[in-house]
């Protein structure tokens, strides 16, 4: 594996075609985001490029892809973005795939494992790389580009109030601002809720518990709940962020039941806790303020591991 600078990262998109792009496994607005824009972006070099999603596109992302259709080749070329770990690959992303060549991404902690590697930890979202590629490349923006820059940068920063938003960030996103429709990208991440979310937002708050003199908040869904109020993973986005608006908590812990007995786990933190090194314990990682992980167990025993190890952590 070469660890390898951004112009060397452009130098390779440049030099190759026919590129499958790598998306992680419930793939937020960064991800996918990032992912389309580079995707529309080699196509507009006269390339060809897919996206490869694990499962079905989340509905409310789907104005990414309006104007997106799969073009028909063998990849010769593979690329991860926003992807930390190879534990968050799904099957079908990884079909017919043996290796990755380029890695792009944002995470610290990233271990993926690829030919060239390009991190960079102090981007708010990968979706800033992506913009600093196409510049390189000398592509011009569009809405398709624009909005999913637009759409990574925004997301990963909580519509830019997070502790990892920068001038750069800011930056970015007014360049591309003029591209997209930005209001409506905001209405629909961080405006609008459907009925069933504040229904599961309603209950997510009734499991709400306290831990560590009250600096740990843990909260928790299960299938049996998503079941009973009919709601999907586009419900979930943003719930993570719940535990940790509460006055004194130094550290959210969010737990999703899902299929095959285990919890996907989100941890966003304040004050400066790390999030990353928690979650570590674990086999997960992620940034300073923002990781998880997965572990496997029914919901008492996984709750009381992550209780304690939060207890031991915040001491």
């Amino acid at each position: 594996m070469r660890e390898i600078t951004l112009n060397e990262a452009a130098s390779l998109l440049a030099e190759h075609d026919n590129f499958k792009i790598l998306t992680h496994s419930y793939p937020d607005g960064d991800c996918l985001g990032s992912g389309y824009a580079l995707a529309f972006a080699l196509r507009r070099l006269g390339k060809k490029a897919n996206v490869a999603v694990d499962g079905k596109l989340p509905s409310k992302f789907t104005y990414l892809v309006k104007n997106y259709e799969e073009q028909d080749f063998v990849p010769q070329y593979i690329i991860s973005v926003d992807v930390a770990a190879p534990t968050l690959l799904g099957d079908s992303v990884m079909d017919g795939v043996d290796h990755i060549d380029l890695c792009i991404d944002h995470h610290g902690t990233n271990s993926i494992e690829a030919d060239n590697r390009y991190v960079d930890s102090t981007a708010a979202a990968a979706a800033e790389i992506i913009w600093q590629l196409l510049q390189l490349l000398h592509v011009e923006p569009d809405e398709d580009i624009a909005g999913g820059i637009y759409t990574g940068i925004s997301t990963d920063t909580g519509c830019f109030v997070y502790t990892n938003t920068t001038p750069r960030t800011h930056h970015i996103a007014a360049s591309v601002m003029p591209y997209c429709d930005w209001r409506e990208i905001n209405n629909i991440n961080f405006v609008i809720k459907t009925r069933a979310k504040v229904k599961m937002e309603r209950m997510i708050y009734k499991t709400m518990e306290f831990y560590a003199g009250g600096k740990c908040a843990v909260v928790y869904t299960t299938l049996a709940m998503c079941e009973a109020l009919g709601t999907g993973d586009d419900e979930m986005e943003g719930l993570a962020n719940i535990p940790r608006r509460i006055e004194g908590v130094k550290m959210g812990i969010t737990m999703r039941e899902k299929e095959g007995g285990v919890f996907k786990v989100s941890v966003r933190t304040n004050d400066g806790i790390d999030a990353s090194a928690f979650c570590q314990q674990f086999g997960g990682g992620g940034h300073p303020a923002a990781a998880g992980c997965s572990i496997e167990g029914d919901l008492g025993t996984v709750k009381k591991l992550l209780i304690d190890a939060a207890e031991e952590f915040l001491r």
